[in-house]
């Protein structure tokens, strides 16, 4: 609706970037891979879980903290991600205003940010590239500093963001020699759910 129906279906990578997290890769207007998994707590490192982890850390942090299923699913769903890497907040806005004097809230940042760069990458690589990248979410829609910091190193991809585009907030942020469109499209979950819902009423 925003794009246009060809840019819809060429090669998009949303990025929904909230306290939870997620990417989607789309292709001809059809998802083709996902971060998203069985629980909520697979994927990309989020506010408080850990993204996607070695499943035998889990047994192992199990047998060594003497951690039952289900205090292990409160630890990996409520204390892990950017609270447990930085150690005092679950919060994006706080850790960066913090990350400048405290290395573990400059961590958490770094680590969130090269983790959906990393999954952009991957997601071009199964796409044969990307035409579109797209934020949303509280962080996507809102944080010029993490927008800029996933898309620091993806010039290979040619993505590349203008500075004052994106300090600004504009819909379209990529720089006059990006080939890639890179926008920011403010979600609205709610709605969809509600649509989703009546659909299948109405089914």
């Amino acid at each position: 609706a925003i794009a246009g129906t060809e840019a819809a279906h060429g090669r998009v990578i949303l990025a929904h970037l909230g306290a939870g997290a997620s990417m989607t890769a789309v292709r001809g207007g059809k998802p083709i891979d996902t971060t998203m998994a069985f629980t909520p707590t697979a994927g990309l490192v989020m506010a408080t879980r850990p993204g996607d982890l070695d499943p035998g850390l889990l047994d192992y942090l199990m047998r060594a903290e003497n951690l039952t299923p289900a205090q292990m699913d409160e630890f990996i769903s409520s204390r892990c991600g950017l609270l447990g890497i930085s150690e005092m907040s679950p919060d994006m806005r706080e850790l960066l205003t913090r990350r400048a004097d405290d290395p573990r809230a400059a961590d958490a940042v770094d680590s969130f940010c090269y983790c959906a760069r990393k999954t952009i990458g991957a997601f071009a690589a199964a796409m044969g590239g990307v035409d579109t990248l797209v934020f949303s979410g509280g962080i996507g829609e809102h944080s010029p500093d993490i927008r800029a910091g996933i898309c620091k190193g993806l010039d290979h991809l040619n993505i590349r963001i203008d500075p004052s585009r994106n300090a600004s907030g504009a819909e379209t942020i990529g720089a006059d020699n990006s080939r890639v469109i890179v926008r920011v499209i403010a979600t609205d979950e709610e709605i969809i759910i509600a649509q989703a819902v009546r659909t299948t009423l109405q089914a």
